[in-house]
């Protein structure tokens, strides 16, 4: 229900914006809102310990205007006494509709609250769709027995990508004096193909002068 205040500028006026004050710290509710500053803008000035419910909110509104505009103010005052049948009739429905949709403190309207459910919707589904990882067992083997292994698995390890983390590693003997290198990999399975990683990066040149073949031992999601 709308709350009705009149002649502000006047003792009468005052007197029952201070009476209607006794116990509250706002004109609506427990948190600053557009009411106070209609009903500030149409009192004059602080008036003081004659009115000390009134003063008290006037201060109170004050301190928030004056940290919502920073800004060096070097005072105003306003002359002349306006007509009330002449104010009410300049006063149009446009203006109210204007004071309406004032917000000078960024009260989360319903829209407001609707974009952030949106945009907390999107960030989920946008987890949600991130790509999954797998870990791979490979199997790197060299020429012969005669291959300088370290320099293998450095060759190995020296391809980087973006999704690519290369891990543990060993040497396994296959016969002969021959040994495989064994080693793990984990990849983002959108930004990594093993088998574009064995074609293009780990058996060609310069890589294949150590390497001979790769094998996937084990392919495991994460």
């Amino acid at each position: 229900m709308a709350i009705t205040f009149s002649d502000l500028h006047t003792e009468s006026g005052l007197k029952s914006l201070n009476d209607f004050l006794t116990g509250k710290s706002y004109i609506s509710g427990d948190k600053l809102t557009k009411d106070d500053i209609k009903v500030y803008a149409a009192v004059l000035k602080n008036p003081g310990g004659s009115f000390p419910n009134v003063s008290q909110w006037y201060n109170c509104v004050s301190s928030h205007l004056a940290s919502s505009f920073p800004g060096k103010a070097v005072g105003v005052s306003l002359g002349g006494k306006a007509d009330p049948a002449q104010s009410a009739e300049a006063k149009s429905p446009a203006a109210d509709d204007d004071d309406d949709d004032l917000d000078l403190f960024g009260d989360e309207t319903e829209e407001d609250k609707k974009a952030a459910e949106e945009r907390e919707a999107a960030k989920k589904s946008a987890k949600k769709k991130e790509s999954g990882k797998s870990s791979v067992l490979m199997d790197v083997k060299p020429w012969d027995d005669e291959t300088d292994m370290k320099k293998l698995e450095e060759a190995v390890r020296s391809v980087e990508m973006p999704g690519l983390l290369w891990g543990a590693s060993k040497l396994v003997a296959v016969g002969y004096g021959i040994k495989k290198l064994q080693i793990m990999l984990t990849i983002v399975d959108d930004l990594v193909s093993v088998d574009t990683l064995i074609e293009e990066h780990l058996t060609v040149e310069p890589r294949n002068e150590y390497i001979q073949s790769c094998d996937i031992v084990a392919f495991n999601k994460i």
